[in-house]
């Protein structure tokens, strides 16, 4: 569910309890259109992250942190400037809408104090976040500025007065009166279904409808034109309970995700498992974090999967046409009979012939056969002519079988860098994927900065019974896991014939099952097949493990392995940073 009106009340009333009289400590932008205030107040330290994502925009209190680029953009210097050590003075929400306020004190280099307002609108690909002087409404400067090319109806850029988003002409769910929701209904035509109150009320989602309409109906209120006086009753009741702060922050999930979460009960997901939290921030990091990263991640990685998928596009086409070859070099013996018999029978041919009549002795029931012949060539130059189409189609099955052997190679390796890619979980990651890419030539070598990049470290988890187990992110720590890092006893894990992690166990002693099953858990789980069931994981010691000379990054081969089939999930392993 996008964040609602209500929604941001509820958020709102918890910034008011715990942000106001704080002093603003520190500000970072660790995305292009995110930021985090770290605050402190009085023995407390706070962190506060808003959005102006079009995915996922939000505003809430964290308890994550984010790596901060090595050069501060532009807005986050700005904040700096004109909000270091200011305090928060007033928080408000405009209308019910979706739009929060952020009052700060800040004095200037003379000692003088002026108030800033940063405004957060939450609004889908509209979102922005704006920083205005309070005093003349100037705009000092926005995440995402906006010219009249973009929007017509007000811009955004520094040095303008800041105008609102277009006010909602619906009611006000916190401040309307029977007159009014009865004016509204009628001079509206609303519709009595699910989503009247959405289409009624500022800030009240098609969901948050839904559930109004599922309490009416649970409390024996008809949702039609005659009931106006109960259904008015009813909600106003709501409203007013919202308003004293009567929230219920709960998430709504099925077997295998969260499908929805809310400030209030929403009855139509009732018979769905429901799960409570102490306040709206809480929720929404629990709900948006995953789906933001993962968002993030995939547009950081897009040029690089597209990459890929060209590349593995590109082999299956060649795939395509050598195995087409191959079916066409099937043919390649029958030319070489027809060379011998020609051969053995040159006697009878004469310049001129346009085919012969030859007893085939290669075949069992030794029938007479017809060869074409070219009646402008010589009987030597026909058999020639013969011979020669024959070892051309031998040459060019013997090519297309090393080369299919070759593509497919190259196949199963991009299919492990995307799978890689799919599984990246953090922009280090990612850079080592396009470092990997560079170094097998799939992207052009540039230049990098001056600045030694980070490399990331394998995943290193602690199984149930105290073994240490690595795995691989990508094929270059594959290989140095593998080749470098583990001993020759330790246990060497990969899903059989599906992309993935080279995974190890260190080998200190017996490897409980407990231990293996874990292990092969973990392989399954970062591989092609981690939405599948029953993967096959071979595992044996990293003695029997090799590497094929002149092979892509992660590419090996092994023998005298076991297999063994386990269920891909994410384990609750403690892990090792």
């Amino acid at each position: 569910m996008p964040l609602d009106g209500i929604y941001i009340y509820s958020l709102a009333e918890e910034f008011k309890n715990k942000l106001v009289g704080c002093r603003v400590d520190k500000i970072s932008q660790p995305e292009k259109d995110e930021l985090i205030l770290s605050l402190r107040g009085d023995r407390t330290n706070l962190k506060l992250l808003i959005s102006a994502s079009s995915t996922y925009p939000k505003i809430h209190l964290t308890n994550i942190n984010k790596p901060n680029p090595v050069k501060a953009p532009m807005f986050c210097m700005v904040l700096r400037k004109y909000l270091g050590n200011a305090r928060v003075t007033e928080i408000s929400q405009i209308s019910t809408d979706r739009i929060i306020a952020i009052d700060f004190e800040s004095a200037d280099e003379l000692g003088f104090y002026s108030i800033y307002s940063l405004i957060v609108e939450i609004m889908g690909r509209h979102s922005n976040i704006t920083l205005v002087r309070k005093r003349d409404n100037i705009v000092i400067d926005s995440i995402k500025h906006m010219t009249p090319e973009i929007n017509s109806y007000r811009s955004l850029y520094p040095g303008i007065n800041y105008v609102y988003p277009p006010e909602s002409i619906k009611l006000n769910p916190f401040d309307f009166s029977f007159e009014d929701f009865n004016s509204y209904v009628d001079s509206n035509n609303i519709k009595f279904d699910y989503s009247i109150f959405s289409k009624m009320f500022t800030g009240v989602s098609t969901q948050f409808s839904k559930s109004i309409s599922e309490a009416l109906t649970i409390n024996n209120i008809e949702l039609n034109s005659f009931n106006l006086k109960n259904i008015y009753s009813y909600i106003l009741m709501l409203f007013e309970s919202l308003k004293k702060g009567e929230f219920h922050f709960n998430a709504y999930y099925d077997a295998s995700s969260v499908k929805d979460f809310y400030c209030k009960e929403l009855y139509q997901l009732e018979n769905l498992n429901k799960r409570s939290y102490d306040s709206p921030s809480a929720l929404i990091e629990e709900f948006y974090h995953e789906k933001d990263k993962t968002d993030r991640l995939n547009a950081k990685s897009y040029d690089l999967q597209k990459i890929v998928n060209n590349n593995i596009d590109r082999c299956n086409k060649k795939l395509e046409i050598l195995k087409k070859t191959l079916k066409e070099c099937e043919e390649k013996d029958h030319y070489r009979i027809f060379g011998e018999l020609l051969t053995a029978n040159i006697y009878n041919i004469k310049k001129g012939d346009k085919s012969v009549k030859t007893l085939n002795y290669y075949e069992v029931n030794e029938e007479y056969i017809e060869i074409k012949l070219d009646e402008n060539k010589s009987p030597s130059e026909n058999i020639q002519a013969y011979f020669k189409k024959y070892n051309k189609l031998k040459k060019s099955a013997e090519m297309a079988e090393i080369q299919i052997n070759t593509t497919e190679q190259e196949l199963d390796y991009l299919q492990s860098v995307l799978t890689n890619i799919k599984n990246v979980e953090s922009y280090d990651e990612i850079d080592d994927i396009r470092r990997e890419l560079t170094e097998t030539g799939y992207i052009r070598f540039k230049k990098e900065d001056k600045k030694k990049s980070k490399t990331s470290k394998p995943h290193h988890f602690l199984s149930s019974d105290g073994a240490h187990i690595y795995v691989g992110k990508n094929n270059i720590q594959n290989d140095s896991l593998t080749l470098k890092f583990a001993d020759k006893q330790d246990i060497w894990m990969h899903t059989k014939n599906i992309p993935g992690s080279h995974v190890i166990i260190k080998n200190a002693g017996k490897i409980s099952d407990k231990t293996l099953e874990e292990a092969a858990t973990l392989a399954a789980f970062y591989s092609k097949g981690k939405d599948s069931t029953k993967v096959p994981v071979d595992y044996t010691e990293v003695r029997n493990v090799k590497k094929p000379s002149g092979s892509k990054p992660g590419m090996v081969i092994y023998y005298t392995n076991k297999t063994i089939y386990i269920d891909p999930k994410k384990l609750e392993l403690q892990k090792i940073e």
